[in-house]
């Protein structure tokens, strides 16, 4: 099984974002389906990228990719649920980052799902694999 970098309750998080659930999340079982869960890894590390890295996805010239995702699933969460997602740098290389993630349904400490979030910055000209911008590199440690 893959390791995932833990978070095991929100103190573990550097960075947080109110995610909320829409009637169109749920599947027949009433719970929010399986595939929802990676786009809200994705809304946080997107703005987290934005907001605290000033990143530019089309005008700059090295850009992340996304590598790898992974999920634990550990309480269902169901719409109208606000997911408090939390994530932190776990690991930072030379082109790549991985954020860990947790899921949390409003007030609870321990995360309803918890994942990783591999990124692996690329020139997009060449569409190798790139060192990290300095700045944005300097953020990461911030969160580290």
């Amino acid at each position: 099984m893959s390791e995932i970098a833990d978070i095991t309750c929100r103190e573990d998080c550097r960075y947080m974002l109110d995610v909320p659930t829409r009637w169109n999340d749920n599947d027949m079982l009433g719970h929010v389906n399986n595939v929802m869960y990676y786009s809200y890894f994705e809304a946080i590390v997107v703005r987290f990228l934005m907001k605290e890295g000033g990143l530019h996805w089309t005008d700059d010239q090295v850009a992340p990719l996304a590598v790898e995702t992974l999920c634990k699933f550990r309480r269902p969460l169901s719409y109208p649920d606000i997911v408090e997602a939390g994530l932190r740098v776990a690991k930072l290389g030379t082109s790549s980052v991985t954020y860990a993630i947790g899921l949390f349904t409003e007030g609870a400490e321990s995360p309803a799902a918890l994942g990783h979030f591999v990124h692996v910055f690329v020139d997009k000209q060449s569409d190798r694999p790139a060192p990290i911008p300095d700045s944005i590199r300097e953020m990461f440690k911030r969160y580290s």
